[in-house]
């Protein structure tokens, strides 16, 4: 071809060289042109090489009939065999099940038939010593050594560990990790299911809390509290796993039971008895007996037409009320107390919002002088709620919810400031006025800011002190959680008068107890209230009053008042006693702030001097 080409070449205008010459520089182009073809092949094929050797994916090379030629380095670490040991062998050798060389052999089959490579698929392949490993297999194809031929490849992936991950994942999403239970999205799930059968059977929702499990956890530590719960959750097991039920861990303490099919009131009721008398036996905690009580809501219906929310929600209330009733006990659902514990707990939930859309304000119940006089000697305020459902609410529908809600001392802020406010416009109006009386419910009056409270508002209203009364009674001075007796001695050094609600003897031996500061009474209950009878009971009554009113005189309480007066004879026989104020239905219903300045311009009390 170079002589040809020389020839030709040779005989064309403004070439000079001869044929020979010109063939001689031919060849040498081509013989350059061949060696850096060589070269570049030879690269080529090294970086395939190396590629082949370092990448961490498995390679395997196989013949057309599906024998391994060759296996990279990875691959045979993955699989824990030797190249020697592979070479010949069919390829689905290497496949752990029968699905799994399925799965192969359609891929090899679609490479050899359509050309096609074999999307990247799930294949468990067989280890050489640890069984089973989860890879991903991608089977591709590399053109053979003749036209037309094609070898396969399999490109192999280990997604053991990744395996793992998303099963661990899937657990927690589903496992409670302290107990192995299902979770509280596990059991909603499971309850969800089971509605929705369509067999129209009984369910039964299970709720159980742990009693005092904070006194654990806090008492031993949170490695204590946890081998409680584990304890709890093994009983538990024990007592329902026989019964088809599928029990959960929904909180910290908290955990349901959920059962479905031909089932009796009596007959979980029974179930939920066994598993509290297992729990009753103490668990041993590095040495220390700890013992275990629950309280059970259960809730026991139709499963037709039920819903998921309102079961959860009757089983709560449910469970809330055995609470309330003192624990360590079950309770079952029942229709009636279901609808006033949903009303209760349904006014407890919007008493912030209530608050500060300005549904609360304040009455003033008058506390009258009984010589006969009619003056008013104290107004006391009283915090009531225009509830746009269910009307008008009193302090003893309200406070023992806010006390729940932890809304008990916004609530008692509230009251204390704004009836200081007002009563300061009276003293400002007025050359006399009554003394303010507050009867703080019990969360507030032990709240350890009370003092700072109080010592604000005096500052900022300008009331004098010694116009104010604050209330307190038995409950408060016996509540462990504050320093209710610092507190009111403090407020007795500020001129704050102490007042002190007594409804029995008990009550009044608490000043000598505490040494407390108190300069007033107000007497209520059953013996004020038969005192307005006839017969018998008035004078016993009337005997029981005596005794006690002399108990006050020898602590040195002389000034004593009487809640729930309600007629003139009642007011008489009082006054006989020694008591000198009272308040009730007598004196009229409690009034508004404008009804009181209007009290007190007609009633006094009169001005000094007059």
């Amino acid at each position: 071809m170079a002589r040809r080409w020389a020839a030709q070449l040779a005989g064309t205008n403004g070439v000079t060289l001869s044929a020979g010459e010109l063939e001689g520089v031919l060849m040498s182009v081509a013989e350059e042109a061949y060696a850096r073809a060589d070269t570049a092949k030879e690269a080529a094929i090294q970086r395939f090489a190396d590629l082949y050797s370092a990448t961490p994916v498995g390679v395997l090379l196989a013949d057309q009939e599906g024998r391994v030629l060759d296996a990279n380095p990875a691959l045979t670490h993955l699989l824990g065999h030797r190249p020697e040991d592979l070479a010949g062998k069919p390829v689905t050798d290497l496949c752990a099940t029968p699905k799994d060389t399925e799965a192969v052999l359609a891929g090899l089959e679609d490479l050899r038939s359509l050309r096609k490579s074999r999307h990247r698929e799930p294949v468990e392949l067989e280890h050489a010593e640890d069984g089973p490993l989860r890879t991903h297999v991608t089977i591709a194809g590399l053109p053979g050594d003749t036209p037309g031929t094609i070898y396969p490849v399999l490109l192999v992936e280990d997604v053991s560990e990744l395996s793992l991950l998303r099963e661990a994942l899937r657990k927690q999403n589903v496992q409670d990790p302290l107990t192995g239970l299902p979770n509280h999205r596990s059991f909603v799930n499971k309850l969800e299911a089971t509605l929705a059968l369509p067999d129209d059977d009984q369910i039964a929702l299970v709720y159980l809390d742990v009693d005092g499990f904070k006194v654990v956890n806090d008492g031993l530590g949170p490695g204590a509290g946890d081998q409680v719960l584990r304890h709890v959750a093994r009983k538990l097991e024990d007592t329902f796993s026989g019964h088809g039920a599928f029990l959960a861990r929904l909180s910290g303490d908290g955990f349901a039971v959920l059962m479905r099919g031909a089932l009796t009131s009596a007959a979980v009721i029974d179930l939920v008895e066994e598993a509290m008398t297992e729990l009753a036996e103490p668990v041993y905690v590095d040495g220390k007996g700890i013992g275990v009580s629950v309280s059970v809501g259960i809730v026991v219906q139709d499963a037709h037409g039920r819903t998921q929310e309102d079961l959860h929600r009757a089983a709560e209330i449910t469970l809330h009320r055995a609470k309330e009733n003192g624990r360590a006990q079950w309770m079952l659902f029942e229709e009636e107390l279901d609808s006033r514990d949903r009303r209760r707990y349904g006014i407890g939930a919007v008493i912030g919002g209530a608050l500060e859309n300005g549904e609360f304000e304040l009455e003033y119940q008058p506390t009258v002088k009984l010589d006969g006089s009619d003056e008013i000697a104290v107004v006391n305020a009283v915090l009531r709620w225009n509830h746009p459902e269910h009307g008008v609410l009193g302090p003893d529908e309200f406070f023992p919810l806010a006390d729940t809600t932890g809304m008990t001392p916004s609530l008692g802020r509230w009251l204390l400031t704004r009836s200081m406010a007002d009563a300061a416009a009276w003293h400002a109006a007025f050359p006399a006025t009554p003394d303010l009386c507050i009867r703080l419910p019990l969360r507030f009056a032990i709240d350890p800011n009370l003092v700072g409270i109080v010592r604000d508002q005096l500052e900022s209203t300008g009331l004098p002190s010694h116009k104010l009364r604050i209330c307190t009674d038995a409950a408060a001075l016996s509540d462990p959680r504050g320093e209710v007796l610092e507190a009111l001695a403090v407020l007795a050094d500020l001129d704050v008068k102490i007042t002190l609600a007594v409804a029995a003897g008990a009550d009044l031996e608490l000043i000598h107890t505490h040494q407390l500061p108190v300069g007033f009474l107000i007497l209520a209950g059953p013996l004020v209230d038969a005192l307005a009878s006839e017969g018998p009971e008035a004078d016993t009554a009337r005997k029981h009053l005596a005794a006690l009113l002399e108990r006050a005189a020898a602590l040195g309480v002389k000034r004593i008042g009487a809640e729930g007066v309600h007629t003139v004879e009642h007011a008489r026989r009082l006054r006989e006693l020694g008591i000198v104020a009272g308040r009730g239905r007598l004196y009229g219903r409690a009034a508004t702030a404008d009804e009181i300045t209007s009290l007190i311009e007609q009633r006094g009390p009169r001005p000094v001097g007059s």
